[in-house]
C-alpha cells in the first residue's frame, strides 16, 4: 500500500529549471522525514535535500541556494524545485521516506534528470 511515485524528470538546458514531485500513498508525509537523493553514474548516492516531519529543511552544499524542497499536505506530495541547473546535477533523483513512528523506510523508483546543452 505504501508507495512513493516520482515525476517531473527530463532534459533541461544548463541554467534552466525543473520541478520534481513525489506523491506518497499509504502514509501521511507530515509524520515522516522526506528526502531527495540523487546518484549519477560512477558516483555515490548523495543526499540532496531533507524535509523533516516538522517542516524543517536541510540541503547539501552542492545544491544549497539553488534547490528548494517543499510539501503540499493536502496532496500528500513533496516537491523539489531545481533552479540554475548545472551539468553536474545530472542524476537519477529518488524520493525517500523515513517514518517518524516506526523503524521503516521507503524508496521511490527514481526519475532521471539530465542537464545538457
Amino acid at each position: 500500500q505504501v508507495q512513493l511515485v516520482e515525476s517531473g524528470g527530463g532534459l533541461v538546458q544548463p541554467g534552466g529549471s525543473l520541478s520534481l514531485s513525489c506523491a506518497a500513498s499509504g502514509f501521511i508525509i507530515g509524520y515522516a522525514d522526506m528526502r531527495w537523493y540523487r546518484q549519477a553514474p560512477g558516483n555515490e548516492r548523495e543526499l540532496a535535500a531533507i524535509m523533516t516531519d516538522g517542516g524543517s529543511t536541510e540541503y547539501a552544499d552542492s545544491v544549497k541556494g539553488r534547490f528548494t524542497i517543499s510539501r503540499d499536505n493536502a496532496k500528500n506530495t513533496v516537491y523539489l524545485q531545481m533552479n540554475s541547473l548545472k551539468p553536474e546535477d545530472t542524476a537519477v533523483y529518488t524520493c525517500h521516506a523515513k517514518l517518524s513512528w516506526a523503524s521503516i523506510e521507503y524508496w521511490g523508483q527514481g526519475t532521471q534528470v539530465t542537464v545538457s546543452s
